[in-house]
């Protein structure tokens, strides 16, 4: 069985565009934004440039671990916030950085207010935050 890796833009908002209160916006004129209640979880090109770079917030608990790692290292501008910059997503199975992906959603998800929390739809399940 062929293992695939990274994840293009077009491949990130499919994987979790569809989650409860995810929205997608352009920033910095190119960078497609994911955020939940307003605030930022990922981010990729757009247009695929700067070798497809992909950023996520993770749990502090994890950031140095990550960061240690070659092709990983701290966001520019966001590092303080939490971030990691995957600079070759091409060198990491497309499974690991989904599981990147939805553990930034859920740690975003989880420092909204309960209020904006309980307005959300349920939280997405493994089994459907996989395809």
């Amino acid at each position: 069985m062929r293992r695939t890796m990274g994840m293009s833009a077009r491949q990130l908002e499919a994987f979790c565009g569809h989650w409860p209160g995810v929205t997608r916006d352009i920033k910095w004129e190119t960078k497609l934004v994911l955020s939940v209640g307003g605030k930022m979880f990922a981010m990729t090109p757009a247009d695929g440039s700067d070798g497809g770079r992909l950023s996520c917030k993770v749990d502090d608990a994890r950031f140095l671990e990550l960061t240690d790692q070659p092709g990983i290292m701290p966001a520019p501008y966001l590092a303080r916030a939490g971030w990691i910059s995957i600079i070759e997503p091409s060198r990491f199975a497309t499974t690991e950085l989904q599981d990147l992906i939805r553990d930034a959603y859920l740690l975003v998800r989880a420092r909204l207010t309960k209020k904006v929390q309980a307005e959300l739809a349920l939280l997405p399940t493994d089994k459907a935050t996989k395809s």
